[in-house]
């Protein structure tokens, strides 16, 4: 993909649909991400918000009824153009799912995978890759827990410490955009916050787009946040969209004060 930089924004969505089928999941979505910040998509449970976050990297392709209509601009270049190649928009938008997967391999060998699969050179002023696995559990808050066990098995790890794992393979292949859908969800109180703490790290070098069910997180998290709901063709719709502070003190739309109130939804 070209280095094509948008000078504000990392990723936009415009008048995207995704379709399942027939089916339309998500209608009409036009949506803009700034760099280096944290954006929360919230929304009722049906309402394409994980849709969408997988269409930000075509993770969506993987199921073979989807389908899109509209564009997705990664710094500029249309990601869905046939000569974009999936697996680069996929190193470069990288992703942390719901329920911690690290692969049955070393702690190191989970984040050097990933690392050697997609190019990794050492030498010429760049860090070997003892260094560069280093570099990236330490992004992930994690190198201190494990430096003394980095050949131990990533799944003999706690489910926080598994998912900050994910999040350290994921840094390892040079992203630029981090998506995560509902990283915290499977996790304990303790372990949650850690995630959060980091997430607000990683915002100082990377985008940030989390899809969450826990409001409170994503108004301790986040600098903007998208609400999402379901229109009368049960298709899921963006309502508003906006900074975190003001989607959570002074929405412009019944709908999200209603959600956000916990009047419905």
């Amino acid at each position: 993909m070209p280095q094509t930089l948008s000078p504000q924004y990392a990723i936009q969505a415009k008048n995207l649909s995704v379709y399942y089928g027939a089916f339309r999941a998500v209608k009409n979505i036009t949506l803009s991400i700034e760099q280096r910040k944290v954006t929360a998509i919230i929304g009722p449970s049906g309402c394409g918000k994980s849709t969408v976050l997988r269409s930000f990297n075509r993770m969506n392709e993987l199921t073979p009824s989807a389908s899109i209509a509209g564009e997705i601009l990664f710094m500029g270049q249309n990601i869905y153009a046939p000569e974009v190649d999936p697996v680069e928009v996929r190193r470069r938008v990288g992703m942390v799912f719901q329920k911690p997967n690290p692969f049955p391999k070393s702690i190191y060998e989970n984040v050097a995978w990933g690392a050697r699969l997609n190019g990794f050179r050492s030498g010429l002023g760049r860090p070997n890759m003892d260094e560069w696995v280093e570099t990236c559990l330490r992004k992930a808050a994690l190198w201190d827990e494990v430096k003394d066990k980095l050949q131990q098995s990533g799944l003999s790890l706690s489910g926080g410490q598994q998912q900050r794992l994910c999040i350290a393979r994921a840094i390892a292949v040079k992203p630029e955009i981090i998506l995560m859908d509902e990283p915290a969800s499977a996790l304990d109180p303790i372990a949650t916050l850690k995630i959060e703490e980091l997430m607000r790290e990683l915002a100082e070098e990377y985008t940030i787009i989390v899809v969450t069910h826990n409001m409170q997180q994503a108004a301790r998290v986040s600098d903007f946040t998208a609400f999402f709901s379901m229109d009368e063709d049960r298709a899921g719709a963006l309502v508003e969209y906006g900074l975190t502070t003001q989607i959570f003190t002074t929405p412009k739309d019944s709908r999200t004060e209603g959600y956000i109130t916990g009047r419905y939804g």
